[in-house]
């Protein structure tokens, strides 16, 4: 009969001891479940456009930079070539990551002992404000890794090259590149719209009727094209530009 206890009471704690080890397992598993949908969930944030949103208004962000008497702050290039040469590391594969987290730090609490500027530059622009409030630690990171892929001697290097091009372009060319014309008309073929020699030629006394189309827009104005609407321009070009880019296009004929 004492056996029978025992061998009852032993096979009862047994079977709590597998429910509550079964309990446990599966409560694991769905903390596990969780914190992977919601990684997986969890929108990856865009580097551009946070730089553009939350760094534009006193830093400039061109490539090559602009530089003007009244800046706010020095260009986005400077900045990440500065802390990127600055940042100490003994393993240059730190050198990035180093570089984002002191971004991340300074942004919030910046002062100029942490500053990598000179005397002079600190002068000129002052110690920035601090943005505890306005930017999370996760939009940091996402503008500091966009600033450091973005901000290199190679990207730079190939925008002066592209700049140095278009500068040796007429200037009409220059600017129906620059707007994307060539997206929608070829010089000598018909593509989303007619051709610009198609255009010349039609138009060929009549530079108002082009210079009104970029401004304005058109549609119905040419057969075979499906009834497509060529967009205004009148918000993205200036009046004078438009003259420039009408009179080259007249002349395609």
């Amino acid at each position: 009969m004492e056996d029978l206890f025992v061998d009852i009471f032993f096979k009862e704690n047994t079977n709590q001891g597998t429910i509550m080890m079964k309990t446990l397992l599966l409560t694991i598993l769905l903390l596990l479940l969780f914190t992977s949908c919601e990684q997986e969930h969890k929108p990856k944030l865009n580097g551009k456009k946070l730089l553009e949103q939350k760094c534009a208004q006193c830093h400039n962000i061109k490539l090559p930079p602009e530089t003007f008497e009244d800046e706010k702050a020095p260009p986005m290039m400077a900045v990440s070539f500065h802390i990127k040469d600055f940042i100490q590391t003994s393993n240059e594969s730190e050198r990035i990551p180093k570089a984002i987290e002191f971004i991340k730090d300074y942004v919030i609490n910046p002062s100029s002992s942490k500053s990598f500027c000179d005397k002079e530059s600190l002068k000129t622009y002052g110690v920035m404000p601090s943005q505890k409030g306005n930017v999370t630690q996760d939009e940091l990171q996402a503008i500091a890794e966009y600033m450091f892929k973005h901000f290199t001697v190679k990207n730079l290097t190939q925008a002066q090259d592209i700049q140095n091009k278009l500068a040796k372009m007429a200037p009409g060319k220059r600017l129906a590149i620059k707007n994307n014309c060539l997206g929608c008309h070829k010089i000598n073929k018909d593509l989303v719209g007619p051709s610009f020699s198609k255009i010349a030629k039609r138009y060929s006394t009549s530079i108002d009727i082009i210079e009104n189309s970029i401004k304005n827009g058109s549609s119905k104005k040419w057969k075979d094209y499906h009834g497509r609407v060529m967009p205004h321009f009148k918000d993205k070009i200036s009046q004078e530009d438009m003259k420039i880019l009408a009179k080259w296009i007249k002349e395609k004929k």
